[in-house]
């Protein structure tokens, strides 16, 4: 059998000849990631939202509407935005933190090439993807996860001291532990003014409210108003240097909330993220509605830096898309799910969106999805382990919602094979379609363009022995005293 892991890590190393700049000099890319949030942004049209930096960003900007990841899970959405590839490509299948690894430490991946292009790269906040020495940046600080947002201020500090280190352009990656869980409602005085249950409700997505979940939503809300602050800091930060006007500026999450119906899951609440690039003389402020992801950040980046061109990679430069003029694009996004940590989470799935419909295929269909009595015990504890004062009984308000939302999560807890939904009469996905004759057509077409997706994508799971073989480890891996401590085999099954 031809090894098939040549597909995803040839590399042609041609220079392109050109930048998008006029003067045919590299500008300089900050990539700003947040973490564990969604499009809840003022600039998104969220109405609880207080984030007035990221709103202005996006007014001097690029505001893409429909913009998503290729995995709701932090490693697995990280190592696909610096590698420009799928979690099934790559490897990274999960969360580095329990093992968990790209399928090589040869995979091209953003600093790698940047560096060869004569850039300086720093990334200041988590990696999070194994193994840590595949990214080789010039610096790195603040490398833990920082989920007690100790020394907030530090983020700025060490992108001034980065960004003026030198005249050589820059590739740095700031990473922020907000929106992240803990929600801590105010750290370093931030917000100044911080929102209480009575401010906010529940995101629509999970179709249940009471005054506890608002507890909890309020100092979400918190976190992204903190999120925004330091955003503000960082971006005159950059002001203050000289050398905005020649930054290409990328602001995205790594993926939804971690609530209900969202993080860890195929649905809108966990892929679909906000994302906005501003490119001052480059980018004219608009707002896209073409279907985006993060894959094409790197192909995009490539593009602009005048990199080495990877061959093979799933996503596209969104140069075409800066002006805002009629172009032709893609009407199909690809998503998936594999686990997070190992046994608690394993369940994995494919999807598909076009314009108006969404499929979902569970490979394991029927089944209880393990993660389902996790995330309410979570957010649970989460409850419980702050100062509220109120009861928090979830299960009790998924029984006394409306007959859709609990269909919805009863399917959540035990999926069919296809779930399809109609994200235009239905975008927080509560009536799955899948079922009912008249939408057979719909089902038929997008079974087979995700069929084809996936040969095309070599996605190994295709395969139900390669299938059976990884859920067959990640038991093996439940069955450890210390599951953290196992050398997963994974990457020598699944691409052989």
């Amino acid at each position: 059998m031809a090894d098939r892991r040549i597909y995803f890590f040839m590399v042609i190393v041609t220079t392109l000849t050109t930048t998008f700049t006029a003067d045919g000099s590299q500008p300089n890319i900050l990539l700003i990631v947040s973490e564990d949030n969604g499009p809840e942004v003022g600039c998104y049209g969220d109405p609880y939202a207080r984030t007035p930096n990221i709103d202005r960003l996006a007014e001097e900007g690029l505001l893409f509407r429909n913009a998503y990841v290729p995995q709701a899970g932090c490693s697995q959405s990280r190592a696909s935005f610096l590698t420009g590839l799928y979690p099934h490509q790559h490897g990274q299948i999960g969360l580095a933190t329990w093992g968990f690894r790209l399928y090589h430490d040869t995979t091209p991946n953003l600093p790698r090439i940047l560096k060869k292009t004569g850039y300086r790269t720093g990334l200041i906040g988590k990696l999070h993807i194994n193994p840590a020495s595949a990214f080789p940046f010039d610096l790195h600080e603040i490398s833990t996860a920082n989920f007690q947002r100790n020394g907030l201020a530090d983020y700025a500090r060490h992108a001034k001291e980065f960004i003026s280190a030198g005249d050589k352009p820059f590739f740095l990656s700031v990473n922020y532990p907000d929106a992240h869980d803990p929600w801590i409602r105010q750290v370093d005085g931030l917000p100044k003014k911080p929102q209480k249950r009575d401010d906010v409700t529940p995101m629509a997505f999970m179709g249940v409210d009471s005054p506890a979940f608002r507890d909890l939503a309020a100092d979400y809300y918190n976190c992204m108003s903190r999120l925004d602050s330091l955003i503000g800091d960082l971006l005159q930060v950059l002001e203050d240097s000289g050398k905005g006007e020649n930054t290409i500026v990328i602001y995205i999450g790594d993926h939804g909330a971690d609530m209900l119906r969202s993080k860890r899951t195929c649905y809108e609440g966990g892929l679909r993220i906000p994302m906005i690039m501003r490119w001052r003389g480059q980018i004219k402020p608009h707002i896209c509605n073409k279907l985006v992801s993060t894959l094409d950040i790197m192909p995009t980046v490539l593009d602009a830096a005048g990199a080495e061109k990877v061959d093979g990679l799933p996503g596209e430069t969104l140069q075409p898309l800066f002006k805002g003029q009629p172009v032709s694009w893609r009407e199909h996004f690809f998503a998936e799910y594999h686990t997070h940590a190992a046994a608690p989470n394993f369940f994995p799935q494919r999807c598909v969106r076009n314009r108006r419909y969404k499929l979902i295929e569970s490979l394991l269909p029927d089944t209880v999805h393990p993660d389902y009595e996790k995330t309410i015990a979570k957010l649970q504890k989460d409850y419980d382990d702050q100062d509220y004062a109120g009861r928090f009984d979830i299960p009790a308000m998924i029984a006394s919602a409306p007959h859709e939302v609990r269909k919805a999560y009863a399917i959540m807890r035990q999926p069919p094979r296809f779930q399809l939904y109609d994200l235009q009469d239905d975008p927080y996905e509560f009536k799955n379609l899948a079922e009912i004759p008249e939408y057979s057509t719909v089902l038929d077409d997008l079974k087979q363009r995700l069929t084809v997706w996936r040969r095309e994508t070599h996605d190994p799971l295709l395969e139900p022995e390669k299938l059976e073989r990884l859920k067959q480890e990640v038991q093996l891996v439940k069955k450890k005293s210390d599951g953290k401590k196992h050398t997963w085999l994974y990457p020598e099954y699944l691409v052989e």
